[in-house]
């Protein structure tokens, strides 16, 4: 199978450039907004130029944090001239729409994920990608966490063989109590739980297996926050169409907020790697700190964003990978929701 970049690009950076700096037009003002400002505000070679949010405190309010930056609620202005980069940073259902648009425009795009809620959307973002012949990045930050990056470059470089068995268990304490509202708990919007965060890990290991989910099977649960209204963890039990096997369990509702536990196994014909965050040396502080094997994950990721528009880099989400982790995950919350395996192409 012919997956793009390699991966193993361990070092996405290029230090070497520096030139005009790419002016990014941040479509949305939430929690994942601030986060992709702040990472760009540490990056030379891009910067903030302009905000986008139907709320007009909100957008002011985020375009203060970059000097020079302007706002607006008019989406069309985040392809206007005066921007090089859309990142689309809404919920999900107007991602696809938005990216389109950009595209048309003759803008590079950020786009958050999930890329879109049906394949037949990313399949419209992805040809307006290639007809405007400019980049896409999604944002899968989940592979630009140090460990992840350490797994991929061993893999690339043969250390396991060819990928045959997964398992990946994320516990984090996120979104409960209070951590979500809105979109988040409306399945109209986010696509629900397991497409919409589901879609992480899958697309994490489609990378790490080099290979396509062909079935999944999935397995929602309320186990720590039986209140909020959408499950809050979920199990998946994946097919690759090499045969290779993987499983996944997620909770982002633990009852500490700020909580991390987190766990890989990757096995292969001739090998085996495996991460779990607690053996990683941790502070003790009356704020919980991330784990240092996933920290730094935005900033790497907005490097490689610029090192892509300079031209010294692929995106390493690559386009057929981002059409099967989405269907992936969009599979498994069909799995979820109806209690059955589901064939990925069954969503195609």
């Amino acid at each position: 199978m012919n997956s793009g970049p390699e991966p193993g690009q361990k070092r996405l950076s290029h230090p070497g450039r520096r030139g005009t700096d790419h002016r990014v037009a941040v479509i949305g003002a939430g929690a994942i907004a601030r986060d992709h400002v702040t990472a760009l505000a540490g990056v030379p070679g891009v910067r903030l130029a302009h905000v986008v949010d139907r709320h007009p405190e909100r957008a002011a309010a985020l375009a203060a944090l970059a000097e020079g930056a302007t706002w607006s609620t008019d989406p069309a202005t985040a392809w206007s001239d005066a921007v090089d980069v859309t990142a689309v940073c809404t919920s999900p259902e107007s991602h696809a729409d938005l990216s389109v648009a950009a595209f048309a425009a003759g803008k590079a795009v950020l786009l958050e994920k999930p890329a879109a809620l049906r394949v037949a959307d990313a399949d419209r973002v992805l040809a307006a990608a290639k007809k405007a012949g400019r980049p896409l990045l999604v944002a899968q930050t989940a592979r630009f966490q140090p460990v992840h990056l350490d797994i991929a470059q061993a893999v690339a470089e043969g250390a396991i063989g060819t990928p045959r068995l997964a398992h990946l268990t994320w516990y984090t304490g996120h979104v409960w109590p209070g951590g979500w509202r809105g979109w988040q708990l409306d399945a109209a919007r986010s696509g629900g739980h397991v497409a919409h965060n589901g879609v992480h890990a899958l697309d994490l290991l489609t990378w790490l297996m080099d290979d396509e989910p062909v079935r999944v099977f999935a397995r929602p649960c309320r186990t720590w926050a039986p209140g909020m209204p959408t499950p809050d963890s979920f199990q998946i039990l994946v097919r690759f169409a090499g045969g290779a096997l993987a499983t996944v369990e997620l909770c982002y509702a633990l009852a500490a907020r700020g909580t991390f536990v987190r766990r890989l196994m990757l096995s292969g014909t001739t090998g085996t790697l495996h991460h779990s965050s607690e053996d990683e040396p941790r502070a003790h502080t009356a704020q919980p700190v991330a784990p240092a094997s996933i920290e730094g994950a935005m900033t790497e990721q907005t490097r490689h964003l610029r090192d892509v528009l300079d031209g010294v880099a692929e995106p390493l989400t690559a386009p057929h990978q981002v059409r099967a982790a989405l269907a992936a995950a969009l599979a498994a919350q069909l799995s979820a929701d109806e209690g059955r395996p589901v064939d990925v192409k069954e969503v195609c």
